[in-house]
């Protein structure tokens, strides 16, 4: 494939073909933004190359940025002089790892003297960090070619890490044979159970604060140059894009790094095994603290009384193979799978070796949680001042911001948790220290006011213990702390108690070793009345095992400790401010009663990201209704108007491959308009079997029906066969139900093809297949439905949310609150359902058209989207080719015309 090098407005963009007209406009608009440093709403229909748009664009722009800023460097240090009299002249491409925070005004007055030292000593600050960065830079690049082209480089690290840990093995052999020979008595009880005491704990008042960086990964870090962040949805989203990057004219030359979760990226087999996300990230960090305690533990001389076994530091993290691994990720594009593999080829950890590489790349990938959520783009070593973020797959941004910072706990893990946590505490009473049994109170305490306000009580089985009141309760944070009667309890201590003590991970050692039921003991009396409490909690658990769990027994993976749960939903009460709400959900029994915290205003943690980025695009396939960005979104978290910049361009298909009709009524001129007290009436399903049977009859290969929902659909179905319409529609087309499990959708589109391709070279009675499936649900989003897998595809009814549902009645409420109300349209909170609608809606008629050649008919049966605000928030490429029929006859003549002429052509 020939790379094309393509001009516009003097602008060269490289592409690996001759790009279309689109997406040249899509490539000169995003630079734009990016060189303006403004926020941009990007909609690029599927089949159109959106992703290659991107990657030419950006990277365009990145390549032109750098070459300015090197040239502004070498005409800066050739002068040895920066223009720094009045500020205007300072170039903004300096801002990378040169620029720092203006000076502060200086007191009218001041001698001309002092003015121009400070000048001068400004100008040799610049100097010298402009020379800084070029031998940094130098180093880097002379390392990368380096490893490049030497081979052997590769490999001389792993072999001295694998010398040191036979070192370390021998070592650790000597101390065991020699602690043999000295006879020391283990204590009577609780010997071996020393990795399970909580250390002492310290507040940050009593100790400074250390960065937990040793020396050696000092020099691991490295100055953040400017960058493009790249995130989306999931990893094979990623990894496409990864490819995509690969297969550009920037594939050589770019320095891209893939970042992934612990669990994604871990090649320690003994924590990898550990499954659970929150497991792998706590027995990591204990591990690299591990490794400090015994670096500080050698320097400590003072005999302790009793000294704990320290516990191994993680083999695959070491400086030398970080720095080779690093070094590695940088030289060539890797997606994640690779980086793996070269991980464990170099002995090193992918996670960290990814998180070093960071500050030098120019292009880093990752997943939203990374991105969006503020603790963990702090942990994973991400700084945003004056970078570049790209968030694609945008089209459900606002809720995933909303899910990230939303958190929910059950009755029933409360009440786990209290247990485990009170036999933890009874067990290591003796061991433990005042500060650590202190905070263990405070949460015991807070668990059992938890389990309170929900009605039911702590020392009873949540299973059998039913809730006098059910219902839904909204409340304020305030509120709910005031009637939890926790409000005179720290939750931000308790909160960093539980993140510094890692508190959730002993617990679940605890619980690993005792199956949460500990044995009767004279020193354990009160924990006599549990036992069959814990039984009912831990289906499976025997009922007393007197002995630890041995290493080598088989047992089933058991889940993450409760309290993990407990401490997410702390999380969420400490970090929200007056735009959160607590949802008290009480249903039968207390242990399918439910908090959750739900965050109300997205825009408050977006802000930060906005606030420090140069500038942020936001992307997807179908961004219409594109005013929930603009006002939900971009607008509450301080964005003005003029920053904000649309794009739409059209698709690349030919404007009669498409034939989207709204029918108003069916066969029997049953007017079709499915809310939700009229869809159920049997005359309606009727109705919409008839136009079904009518369409199978002129449209080959495959026709996808999605409806509102999984219980609507079940309904039509079992109606259908009653009917007997069931067998009628069989007759042309194979009927394929999406199935609820996410583990069989896979199955049902093999098989839905499968027999879609069969049809096409049998011929016969059977044209094709028919695709029953479920607005939002699996097939909605993320599955193509190209070329005969989707000839047409039928939109029953119009897919509004569950308008009593007390969440969506609260965003309502307090989006009507908060913002203004344009005259002559819907309230804020009405718009919100539509919009919902909507973004459903687009997402799921967009499956149909995947590429240039491509052609389909769309049928939206419901009369309502014929009313002009719903018809404006279809996309441009859609609306503007839609025809609106009033009867059925008329539709399904253009429909047979349209699906006649096509199968004839191709």
């Amino acid at each position: 494939m020939a790379n094309k090098t393509q001009e516009v407005d003097a602008i060269h963009f490289p592409f690996p073909f001759t790009p279309y007209s689109i997406q040249k406009d899509f490539m000169a608009e995003l630079y734009q933004v990016l060189e303006a440093g403004k926020i941009g709403i990007f909609e690029s229909p599927t089949g159109t190359g959106k992703s290659l748009s991107l990657i030419c664009g950006a990277l365009s722009w990145l390549r032109d940025f750098e070459q300015k800023k090197r040239q502004e460097e070498a005409r800066l240090l050739e002068t040895e002089t920066a223009p720094l009299n009045d500020g205007k002249d300072q170039p903004p491409f300096l801002s990378a790892s040169c620029q720092e925070t203006p000076d502060i005004l200086r007191p009218a007055g001041e001698p001309d003297w002092v003015t121009q030292f400070v000048q001068k000593k400004e100008e040799r600050d610049l100097m010298d960090r402009l020379k800084k960065e070029q031998i940094r830079r130098k180093k880097r690049d002379e390392r990368l070619q380096q490893i490049r082209h030497n081979t052997q480089l590769k490999y001389a690290a792993k072999c001295e890490r694998q010398e040191e840990e036979e070192t370390e093995r021998l070592l650790r052999l000597s101390r065991e044979v020699l602690a043999a020979g000295t006879g020391a008595e283990p204590l009577e009880q609780l010997a071996g159970e020393e990795e399970l005491v909580l250390s002492e704990y310290e507040s940050d008042e009593e100790k400074g604060t250390a960065d937990g960086l040793d020396e050696d990964e000092d020099d691991l870090e490295e100055e953040h140059i400017t960058k493009i962040y790249y995130c989306s949805r999931t990893h094979s989203q990623l990894a496409q894009f990864v490819h995509e990057v690969q297969k550009s004219p920037f594939g050589k030359d770019t320095r891209l790094v893939s970042l992934g979760s612990r669990q994604n990226l871990c090649v320690n087999e003994d924590v990898k095994n550990l499954g659970s996300m929150q497991l792998i990230n706590d027995r990591c960090m204990e591990m690299q603290r591990s490794k400090h305690e015994t670096k500080s533990r050698a320097e400590d001389k003072e005999p302790k009384r009793r000294r704990r076994e320290p516990r191994a530091a993680c083999p695959f993290y070491n400086y030398k193979q970080l720095q080779l691994l690093r070094d590695e990720v940088l030289v060539e594009v890797k997606d994640i799978e690779r980086l793996v593999t070269l991980g464990k080829k170099a002995g090193a950890c992918p996670y960290y070796g990814s998180r070093f590489a960071i500050p030098a790349a120019q292009l880093v990938v990752l997943p939203y949680q990374m991105l969006l959520h503020g603790a963990t783009r702090q942990a994973a070593g991400i700084r945003l001042q004056g970078q570049v973020v790209i968030i694609d797959e945008a089209h459900n941004l606002i809720d995933t911001i909303t899910s990230i910072h939303s958190a929910e706990v059950s009755g029933s893990q409360l009440c786990q948790a209290h247990s485990q946590l009170l036999q933890y505490m009874e067990r290591y009473r003796k061991r433990l220290k005042a500060k650590n049994l202190m905070y263990i109170k405070q949460i015991l305490y807070l668990l059992e006011k938890f389990v309170t306000v929900l009605g039911g009580n702590i020392k009873q089985n949540p299973n059998t213990q039913s809730l006098s009141q059910t219902g839904t309760e909204l409340k304020t944070i305030n509120d709910f702390l005031f009637q939890s009667q926790i409000d005179n309890i720290n939750l931000f201590k308790v909160r960093r108690y539980c993140e510094k003590s890692m508190v959730s991970r002993k617990l679940f050692g605890f619980t690993e070793r005792y199956g949460a039921v500990l044995p009767l003991s004279q020193e354990q009396p009160r924990l006599a009345g549990f036992q069959h409490f814990l039984q009912s909690l831990q289906p499976g658990v025997p009922e007393a095992p007197a002995a630890p769990v041995e290493e080598g027994e088989a047992r089933a993976p058991r889940p993450a400790s409760p309290l993990m749960r407990i401490e997410g939903f702390l999380a969420a009460l400490t970090t929200a401010n007056q735009d959160g709400r607590v949802i008290l959900s009480r249903k039968g029994s207390l242990s399918q009663s439910s908090l959750k915290f739900l965050l109300l205003n997205p825009a408050v943690p977006f802000a930060q990201v906005v606030k420090e980025c140069r500038a942020v695009v936001i992307a997807g396939g179908t961004m219409q209704p594109v005013s929930d960005f603009r006002e939900q979104l971009l607008a509450c978290a301080g964005v003005e108007a003029e920053r904000v910049v649309e794009f739409s361009c059209g698709h690349v298909i030919p404007p009669d491959n498409i034939l989207p009709l709204i029918i108003c009524s069916g066969p029997s001129n049953q007017q079709l308009e499915f809310t939700y007290l009229k869809r159920e009436l049997p005359q309606m399903m009727d109705e919409t079997g008839r136009i079904l049977c009518n369409l199978c009859n002129v449209i080959p290969g495959g026709v996808v029906c999605f409806f509102p929902s999984y219980e609507y659909q079940r309904q039509v179905h079992a109606h259908w066969d009653k009917s007997g319409l069931l067998a009628r529609l069989a007759v042309r087309k194979k009927i394929f139900q999406e199935p609820k499990r996410a583990n069989q959708v896979e199955q049902v589109l093999m098989e839905y093809s499968r027999c879609i391709k069969c049809c096409g070279q049998v011929g016969g009675t059977v044209t094709g297949a028919l695709l029953l499936s479920v607005v939002g649900g699996k097939m909605s989003e993320g599955i193509n439905f190209s070329d005969n897998l989707g000839r047409c595809v039928v939109m029953v009814g119009m897919p509004y949310p569950n308008i009593k549902s007390p969440e969506l009645q609260e965003k309502m409420a307090y989006l009507d609150q908060t913002l203004p109300r344009t005259p002559g349209q819907a309230p804020p909170g009405k718009a919100l359902v539509e919009n919902l609608c909507m973004k459903a809606v687009n997402q799921s008629i967009g499956r149909a058209i995947r590429h240039q050649k491509d052609f389909a008919s769309i049928v939206l049966l419901d009369q309502r989207y014929a009313r002009p605000p719903v018809l404006a928030k279809l996309p441009a490429w859609i609306r503007d080719r839609v025809e609106v029929k009033a009867t059925f006859g008329p539709a399904f003549a253009a429909i047979r015309k349209f699906h006649h002429k096509k199968s004839s052509l191709s």
